[in-house]
């Protein structure tokens, strides 16, 4: 049975800046992948590329078995392949009920649509409070909810999540942590990207390194971490 998002020899940039070399990832139905590594390596870069908002150089990108890479984004969020990006895209004088709404548009019925909604309120309760409040006046934590939200919201079929928790406080981040531990429970297909390692491992099944566009070293989120061996990695301490 073929992955459901398979990468092969994936190159990536902006303009003549190459910033992934040769990209080589599988994700199966069902799993959770976790991307770590230094700042800069190229995890934006590689979501950018998978949801089309990147074109690949060279490569291919495949999703359910059909090639996607070079595809406008529209129609690589159609097939359900969601991306929520850092710094969390809203419609801030839309209110936190109305950019949920958007989200949905055209995606099967209202039935479903309500069914949905309703699983994203029990999983952020604080949006069920701020319905009606315009995006633009909710903390960041509340922001980062409804963008999860909107994801949710556009039925996905894989996840990718790019540093969720990046600058919230850790209460709001306690509460961001504890909601996509439960979506990754559910057994929606995952990709986050993330700093925290520990929390990381807590909602994935592996973890790949990043490192100047390649990737790195491979662990089972089961075996445990080996702290000094991240951190002689982060810190270009290879073999010292």
């Amino acid at each position: 049975m073929p992955a459901l998002l398979e990468i092969d020899a994936l190159e990536s940039g902006y303009g003549k800046t190459t910033v992934l070399h040769g990209i080589g990832l599988a994700v199966a139905d069902g799993e959770r992948l976790g991307l770590f590594g230094p700042n800069g390596h190229g995890k934006t870069t590689l979501l950018r590329t998978i949801s089309g908002l990147l074109k690949p150089t060279r490569g291919s990108i495949r999703f359910g078995g059909e090639d996607i890479g070079g595809m406008e984004p529209r129609r690589i969020v159609a097939k359900g392949l969601i991306h929520v990006a850092q710094a969390n895209q809203l419609f801030p004088e839309l209110t936190v009920a109305e950019n949920l709404a958007l989200a949905a548009y055209g995606r099967g019925t209202t039935a479903s649509e309500a069914a949905t909604l309703a699983r994203i309120e029990a999983l952020f309760p604080r949006l069920a409070e701020r319905r009606g409040q315009t995006c633009r006046t909710l903390s960041g934590g509340e922001r980062q909810m409804v963008a999860i939200g909107v994801g949710l919201m556009g039925a996905p079929r894989l996840l990718m999540l790019d540093e969720p928790t990046l600058g919230l406080s850790p209460r709001l981040k306690d509460e961001l942590c504890e909601a996509i531990l439960k979506i990754a429970a559910d057994g929606l297909p995952l990709i986050v990207v993330e700093q925290d390692v520990e929390f990381l491992a807590s909602v994935t099944d592996r973890l790949v390194m990043l490192e100047h566009g390649q990737t790195g070293i491979e662990v089972s989120s089961g075996d445990g971490l080996d702290h000094d061996r991240i951190m002689d990695l982060y810190f270009g301490r290879h073999g010292q």
